[in-house]
């Protein structure tokens, strides 16, 4: 696998950006933000351990307060977790909450409503022993919307640059906080309307000394992109969108940055600096959940609900309208996955079938196919997005059960490993420490020296 320092040499045409403060020794050795440090799913400096159980390779295990399915982050030495914990009644129920907690009666997957006052929390998380270092509610209320029956209300990942931590719960907040738990300022952009009420779930995009946040649901959907220090709008931009659950990724395209976003009518880019869009195309199916990545100047983004959509799109050659330009390097329509975002690691990219354990491997520069339609048996549903370091791929398995599976043109697995807790939050690698954020509990696994 590529070094991170030639993942960040000037010579690529494209490259994320993270952090414009952070080094690459800073990104080797954290998980500031949703899929990693380089937004693609792989942890350049990490090596951890291939088998785990409840009784091997776990250095610590702890409860977590109420519920969430946000994925951690880290850095230095510190975890930060994002949950909701029900307080009990309130005193009335919040505008648009039914009278009590039902599932709702729309065709497909129920969704679940409630009437509970909820705290809002960060929690700090100290990463050698599991101790809880401080804890923060930003917000108490009753969540005015539903969530699907297999989200929370905590759904989404913070972000850091190392020096503040960015929280977010969707209709509750953006909140800076400063590494001692300090809220230093907030903003609430309003309340989501989700299709179907299937929740909310995506995640800021954090890129020098801006946030970007997507606002796409059944009513004016909009993209802004704040000031870190200060919280208020740079710039925000209406966005022709319905529902869509895609984090944005901010890479940097012949010297200048761009914000991707993926939604079920239209790819978009926008100028980092000011909004202006860039290029779009079609192509996604509805329900756009996984988030895009790029590499070597090559953008992927995918989707898989009620149809199946890949694209590879070369950055430089995308303006204006490219539905049906050059700048798309190649196209696959089966197999793509629905929740879980892809995997790219070195040359190969990898993706789950809908929320199945089904995976393929396909050559990330030309989409020639390695293998597909391997099956991981006693996977059950899969909503947590792949991660990876070294050789090796980790699928996590709603029902506690994870496969690890050999980096490379043939399909191997090397382990199947099972934890007594559910799953939906995806692998967090730094260094030989492998976080899994339960349905109960976070666990720490580091195999000993």
């Amino acid at each position: 696998m590529r070094k991170m320092m030639v993942i960040l040499g000037l010579g690529f045409v494209c490259s994320i950006l993270v952090l414009a403060a952070t080094t690459p020794a800073d990104l080797e050795k954290n998980w500031p933000q949703w899929r990693g440090p380089l937004m693609t799913g792989v942890a350049p400096a990490g090596d951890p351990a291939v088998v785990w159980s409840e009784t091997k390779n776990v250095r610590w295990k702890i409860a977590l307060p109420g519920k969430g399915h946000s994925t951690p982050i880290v850095w230095g030495d510190r975890i930060f977790v994002s949950t909701a914990v029900p307080v009990g009644k309130a005193d009335a129920p919040a505008a648009g909450a039914s009278a009590a907690p039902q599932p709702s009666a729309r065709m497909g997957m129920p969704s679940t409503k409630t009437t509970d006052l909820h705290k809002f929390v960060v929690l700090c998380i100290n990463r050698q022993d599991g101790k809880v270092v401080w804890e923060r509610t930003v917000r108490e209320e009753v969540p005015q919307e539903a969530t699907h029956e297999f989200g929370s209300w905590a759904s989404s990942s913070s972000v850091t640059d190392g020096e503040r931590l960015y929280a977010y719960f969707g209709s509750r907040g953006l909140f800076c906080l400063d590494m001692n738990g300090k809220i230093i300022w907030e903003r609430d952009f309003g309340q989501l309307s989700k299709r179907m009420e299937f929740g909310e779930g995506d995640s800021p995009a954090l890129a020098g000394d801006k946030i970007v946040v997507t606002w796409d649901h059944e009513k004016s959907s909009f993209i802004v992109a704040v000031d870190k220090k200060t919280g208020r709008d740079v710039w925000k931009v209406d966005r022709a969108e319905g529902t869509s659950w895609a984090t944005p990724v901010v890479v940097e395209v012949n010297g200048k940055s761009q914000v991707i976003t993926s939604a079920t009518k239209l790819i978009r880019s926008y100028d980092l600096e000011t909004g202006a869009l860039i290029w779009q195309c079609g192509g996604m199916t509805a329900n756009a959940i996984p988030t895009p990545f790029a590499a070597d100047g090559i953008l992927y983004v995918m989707s898989g609900f009620r149809g199946n959509a890949l694209l590879a799109i070369r950055l430089a050659e995308a303006k204006g309208d490219i539905s049906d330009s050059g700048a798309i390097v190649w196209r696959r329509d089966k197999d793509t996955p629905y929740a879980p975002s892809g995997l790219l690691l070195g040359s190969f990219l990898y993706f789950l079938r809908g929320n199945n354990g089904i995976l393929t491997c396909l050559d990330a520069k030309t989409g020639k196919e390695y293998y597909s339609g391997e099956r991981l048996e006693d996977m059950g549903n899969i909503f947590a997005s792949l991660s990876a370091a070294k050789d090796r791929i980790i699928i996590t398995g709603q029902q506690g059960t994870f496969t690890v599976i050999q980096h490379g043109p043939a399909f191997k697995i090397l382990a199947k490993n099972k934890l007594d807790d559910n799953f939906h939050a995806s692998p967090v690698i730094v260094g030989r420490q492998l976080f899994l954020r339960g349905f109960k509990y976070l666990y720490c696994i580091e195999e000993k020296a």
